[in-house]
């Protein structure tokens, strides 16, 4: 097994202790597609181990799939960046189909770039090769890490990390006039401008650095915005509308101004996603249509804390009352459809939903609170 890895020079060696019999064992899984148990397990330790030769040297604005980082992480620096830089413009930056189409010589190359163990490259290159078995036929696979894999997130990370970070970080410190903020989850990419010059540029050259690596903008889901706290005074100073928006790890980001005069920024649910996810509990009601309400009403209840869990962020309490409003109609409308004789009450409804359904409360601080605890300066 898998159980060390140290430095030499400017490689990281991988050392592989003993040989297991059941090393021909995975070799045949690859070739027939399946993931087994002992796959996922194998995989989690390379993940374990690549984990301490990477994580040191990724940069501080990526947070996608990486220990100690989530999404709230994420967005809490994004936030503290727009309101406390001068940002004036934002690059809202999606790569195409990125997992699907990760070349994977370059990848091979960049893990080989400080991985000195040739063993450890040829396993993760079987788990690339591996391909799609669909119907009893395998298909090869040319590009794209392992859908579903548990070392696919560390190896796009690292795909990543030497294709955009490193150049992004270089291009900021050598090109860049004004201020430039980057966060980077996985191919999600928000980068905020002070010039707007530095952002054409920026979207120009990243466009080339990308297609040297077989990757590509999303030419839909790309855009350029004014954005951050003048944006709305120079937008009405030139007769145009406020400042548009954009979306981003689920959540609207919406320009808008303090009493003081400051930019206070809003954070909104994603409204597709939120109609998304409410259609999700619409059929899943209709699957539970005849069990029991107390089972009913903890089902609903996990669900309305969960959601509540990630989108109760400050200045999104009405999107939460909503949702917990729309819950609760959905639920009404099937228990009273249940039975033609006897009829649900709303008297006796809103005492189901305030036993069952969480009420709609802010739980997260403010971005600028948690990231001062998480990053002291």
């Amino acid at each position: 097994m898998w159980i060390d890895a140290c430095e030499n020079g400017s490689q990281a060696r991988l050392i592989f202790t003993h040989q297991s019999p059941q090393r021909k064992l995975h070799e045949v899984h690859y070739a027939r597609c399946v993931a087994s148990l002992e796959d996922k397990i194998v995989q989690k330790a390379v993940v374990e181990i690549l984990n301490a030769i990477y994580e040191e040297r990724f940069l501080g604005f990526s947070y996608g799939f990486r220990p100690g980082r989530g999404q709230h992480d994420a967005l809490d620096a994004l936030a503290v960046g727009l309101t406390k830089q001068s940002v004036g413009w934002v690059l809202d930056a999606d790569i195409a189909a990125f997992f699907d189409t990760v070349d994977h010589n370059w990848l091979i190359r960049f893990l080989e770039h400080r991985i000195g163990d040739r063993r450890m490259i040829r396993l993760i290159a079987k788990w690339l090769k591996a391909g799609v078995l669909e119907e009893g036929r395998i298909t090869k696979v040319e590009a794209g890490t392992p859908q579903g894999a548990v070392i696919s997130p560390l190896l796009a990370n690292v795909y990543l990390h030497y294709v955009f970070d490193l150049w992004a970080q270089r291009w900021r410190r050598r090109e860049a006039r004004g201020k430039v903020m980057i966060i980077r989850y996985a191919d999600d990419i928000v980068v905020g401008f002070q010039y707007v010059d530095d952002a054409k540029c920026f979207r120009t050259d990243m466009q080339a650095r990308l297609a040297q690596f077989a990757l590509a903008l999303n030419a839909e889901k790309t855009r350029l915005i004014e954005f951050g706290k003048y944006a709305a005074k120079r937008r009405a100073g030139r007769g145009e509308r406020r400042p548009e928006t954009f979306n981003f790890l689920g959540f609207t980001h919406v320009c808008a101004e303090r009493s003081d005069g400051g930019l206070l920024l809003c954070r909104y649910s994603q409204r597709d996603r939120m109609r998304a996810t409410l259609r999700n509990i619409r059929d899943e009601l209709r699957r539970r249509w005849h069990d029991p309400i107390a089972e009913q009403g903890q089902w609903l209840r996990r669900v309305v804390a969960g959601y509540f869990a990630y989108h109760a962020v400050p200045t999104n309490i009405h999107a939460l009352h909503s949702f917990r409003e729309h819950v609760a109609w959905l639920w009404m409308r099937r228990l009273r459809r249940r039975s033609q004789t006897s009829r649900m009450t709303w008297s006796r409804f809103n005492r189901l939903c305030n036993h069952w359904l969480p009420p709609a409360r802010i739980l997260h601080p403010y971005p600028q609170q948690r990231f001062a605890v998480k990053h002291p300066r």
